[in-house]
């Protein structure tokens, strides 16, 4: 099992205890633009958290992830430099 560590969550310091990814699906949203550019972004899990005696009002256990943004543009050639 992976060492706990401490997360800030605003006021409060919280142990946590780290959880591997096994598995990931991960999908571009796709939003068309007026101007014909298509942005296609997603969401990229990089690390999960497991806070440790905390839990939700259903009683699942509360999950801190860090993450990035991935972002593709396809811009039209009239919007592109030159």
């Amino acid at each position: 099992m992976a060492e706990k560590i401490k997360i800030n969550l605003g006021s409060e310091m919280v142990e946590a205890t780290p959880v591997d990814i096994n598995q990931a699906s991960e999908y571009f949203n796709q939003y068309f633009l007026e101007d014909g550019t298509v942005l296609k972004m997603k969401l990229v899990a990089t690390k999960v958290f497991r806070l440790d005696d905390r839990y939700d009002q259903d009683g699942n256990p509360v999950y801190f992830v860090q993450s990035t943004n991935v972002l593709s543009v396809d811009a039209p050639s009239q919007l592109k430099k030159k």
